[in-house]
């Protein structure tokens, strides 16, 4: 299974950016998709998350301006970010918690993709 992120660059404080994420290989399912991001010097942190049924969690830095989406169909998974700040900046990565099928049996992992850049200038 691989995630395939796109859509990270460099955009003034107050513009916008759409993160792609888009999994593919052995998938039987896909459960939680989410994204987390990790500025220098900073741990990994979440910052929204969507389950296969549509629910939301978002960290509380970002309510209001982030939103994040799913395509089942496609398996893919989209964070739309708005009034985005200096702050924000910070590598991306998608996470999937992904149901493959081998055989008979079914096997359940974690995966994540490779980050994405977000650079948000003042």
């Amino acid at each position: 299974v691989q995630l395939v992120e796109s859509g990270g660059g460099l955009v003034q404080s107050g513009g916008s950016l759409r993160l792609s994420c888009a999994a593919s290989g052995s998938i039987f399912s896909i459960n939680a998709m989410g994204w987390y991001r990790q500025a220098p010097g900073k741990q990994r942190e979440l910052v929204a998350a969507i389950t296969s049924g549509g629910s939301t969690n978002y960290a509380d830095s970002v309510k209001g301006r982030f939103t994040i989406s799913r395509d089942n169909a496609k398996n893919t998974v989209y964070l739309q970010m708005n009034s985005l700040k200096p702050e924000d900046t910070a590598v991306y990565y998608c996470n999937a918690d992904v149901v493959s099928l081998v055989g008979w049996s079914s096997h359940r992992n974690d995966y994540w993709g490779q980050g994405t850049q977000v650079t948000v200038s003042s």
